[in-house]
């Protein structure tokens, strides 16, 4: 590709690059404007009746260190009387990777009864937990978990999907993979807000489950 030679050219070309930039910042800076009031800590989060902790990856079938630091963070908001029920939403695509089971498990042994634990098994990516969170468990209001990088759009998402959600952002270092998740927070908001708009039905559907709903009743 040649670059413009003339006057009249590079304007026109930066004009185009401006343009684009704008464009591609527009879906990252709804997810800021929409979400702005509604992040919390442990200590100042409203009252909910579940808390949802987002999938982050297994390592050797145990939660990685940042999933563990977000059940970390659920296993507090439950101990402070936050919620009264953990969904926990990832990725069982394939038998040998099952992220709610190392979830509930990691909940269980630090202290969370497993009555109080629901799995989805279907959460492939944000949207799909949000949609199913409301469609199939009957979610209405709850504190989201996960890392500052992507809390934001979780609560975009989830609020789009018919979910009052406050987001409680765990610790996270500093490190590499909080960079290479910041940065790809941009193109995911474009994602994101086409699915805000769209409402599309998530991967599975299926039918109502009461899993929630047991686990709010059980005294």
């Amino acid at each position: 590709m040649r670059l413009p030679t003339t006057r009249r050219g590079k304007r026109r070309l930066l004009w185009a690059v401006m343009t684009a930039c704008v464009l591609a910042l527009l879906p990252a800076t709804w997810v800021y404007a929409t979400t702005g009031d509604r992040l919390r800590t442990v200590a100042d989060a409203p009252k909910a009746p579940v808390a949802m902790v987002f999938g982050a990856g297994l390592w050797h079938g145990k939660p990685s260190p940042y999933l563990a630091d977000r059940l970390d963070t659920a296993v507090d908001l439950y101990r402070q009387g936050k919620v009264r029920a953990l969904l926990v939403t990832g990725d069982n695509s394939r038998e040998s990777y099952d992220e709610p089971d190392a979830m509930h498990d990691y909940l269980v042994a630090h202290g969370v009864p497993d009555r109080r634990i629901v799995r989805d098994y279907a959460g492939f990516d944000t949207w799909d937990s949000c949609a199913r969170a409301e469609r199939v468990f009957g979610v209405h209001r709850a504190l989201l978990v996960s890392q500052d990088f992507h809390i934001r759009r979780a609560v975009a998402l989830c609020r789009a999907a018919g979910i009052d959600s406050y987001g409680v952002a765990a610790a996270v270092p500093h490190d590499l993979t909080w960079l290479s998740g910041g940065v790809r927070e941009v193109p995911a908001a474009a994602k994101a807000a086409f699915n805000a708009a769209l409402r599309p039905g998530p991967t599975f559907l299926g039918p109502h489950e009461p899993g929630v709903e047991q686990a709010l009743a059980d005294r």
